[in-house]
């Protein structure tokens, strides 16, 4: 989705293009965690706090690498605000580009699906969105319906109750 913000502006040469990264299942593999959502009831403290304990996943890394020579990164994450300081930090570890990082508010519960898609169109207004790189389906889905090319994250193993929590619960 292109915006005409991104074409030449009074003869300086255009902006560089968006490439949006998911973090969780896409870049981070988060396998190791996601027993924390298999428990009655869910913990989401032990989940999120395992995640600077996550390996990157290297075809995601890979492909953000690649990215980053045309395009500024993004980072389009489901996590909490409150993880900022561990996700900056992981990031940093993996060497991946810096970009900014949007975050979910602490309390909100809206399906990823939702926040995500209200995010990509705020950035689309003022930059082209080449791609979007996300591990959930309804949130691929959505953003193509939009009109956004989206790449699917199929690399990542990631569990049903996962899947219900960025879906049902949005939390992740």
């Amino acid at each position: 989705m292109t915006h005409p913000k991104s074409q030449e502006r009074d003869g300086a040469a255009a902006e560089r293009p968006l490439a949006v990264f998911d973090l969780d299942g896409t870049l981070a593999d988060t396998a190791h965690r996601q027993r924390f959502l298999e428990r009655k009831p869910r913990d989401w403290a032990a989940f999120f706090a395992a995640a600077p304990h996550d390996p990157p996943l290297p075809t995601g890394v890979r492909l953000v690498l690649d990215s980053a020579e045309e395009c500024d990164i993004v980072y389009l994450t489901g996590r909490p605000e409150r993880c900022r300081a561990d996700t900056e930090a992981w990031l940093a570890a993996q060497g991946l580009p810096a970009g900014p990082i949007r975050m979910r508010p602490d309390h909100d519960r809206r399906p990823a699906r939702r926040t995500k898609l209200e995010i990509l169109r705020a950035l689309a207004r003022d930059r082209e969105v080449r791609m979007l790189v996300d591990d959930d389906e309804l949130v691929c889905v959505d953003a193509e319906r939009a009109g956004f090319t989206v790449v699917r994250a199929r690399w990542g193993t990631a569990s049903a109750e996962l899947r219900d929590a960025q879906e049902r619960q949005g939390r992740t």
